[in-house]
């Protein structure tokens, strides 16, 4: 037993340095998705053309195509074109497009889960296509965007291990380095799995709690 609660205090400060990192990641990336989201979702049901086609092309891009080869492509192929950016930016940005692209899909679904009735009493109410949106749309489909959105933003913390391939000490790239110094593979990687689990479930809890009180509203 105290051999253990040495090799905890031993390894656990620098893996917590590391989910630090994972953190600013994650929060950084879901709060640039959380807008692309909306807009991207919101386009796509738009009636102007030009508009539903840019929000198809984006969603389409980043859910077709694979979230490691995207970050390659920003950190090691954008350099080529002269737009070289740090590490921790490319992470934040990359991961930001992905996520907001599968949630702009949770937007759509939730908006067309609105009654049609809602749309022509703010018709009758002589309210614009923003006002119905704005105020009779958007806080009814709210509570019905948040069990995905919940679950987008616990992949979207799996998906930050992603960014130490781009040199970004986050937690896996962490790891990585203390099991290479100390060879304590299990030790390290069951913290890490812990680390990770109790981030999600957080997560977890805190998207049912605010579920309760949209929907309590």
């Amino acid at each position: 037993m105290t051999s253990w609660i040495e090799t905890l205090g031993e390894l656990a400060p620098p893996l917590l340095d590391g989910l630090g990192v994972t953190l600013q990641v994650m929060a950084g990336a879901a709060a640039l998705a959380a807008p692309l989201a909306v807009v991207a979702g919101v386009g796509r049901l738009s009636t102007r053309r030009p508009l539903r086609w840019l929000a198809s092309v984006y969603v389409e891009v980043f859910r077709g195509t694979s979230a490691l080869v995207q970050l390659f492509w920003f950190y090691f192929v954008l350099p080529l074109f002269g737009l070289q950016l740090p590490a921790m930016l490319v992470g934040i940005v990359v991961l930001g497009l992905n996520a907001g692209a599968y949630g702009a899909e949770v937007v759509r679904g939730a908006i067309r889960a609105v009654p049609p009735g809602q749309r022509e009493a703010g018709v009758a109410l002589n309210f614009t296509r923003g006002q119905i949106l704005r105020r009779l749309v958007l806080p009814q489909a709210v509570p019905a965007m948040l069990p995905p959105a919940g679950n987008l933003l616990i992949e979207l913390l799996k998906n930050t291990a992603l960014v130490s391939l781009v040199t970004i000490t986050d937690l896996t790239f962490r790891g990585q380095l203390l099991r290479s110094e100390t060879l304590r593979t299990t030790e390290i990687f069951s913290l890490m799995l812990l680390m990770y689990f109790a981030v999600a479930l957080l997560i977890t809890a805190g998207v049912r709690l605010l579920e309760r009180r949209l929907r309590i509203r």
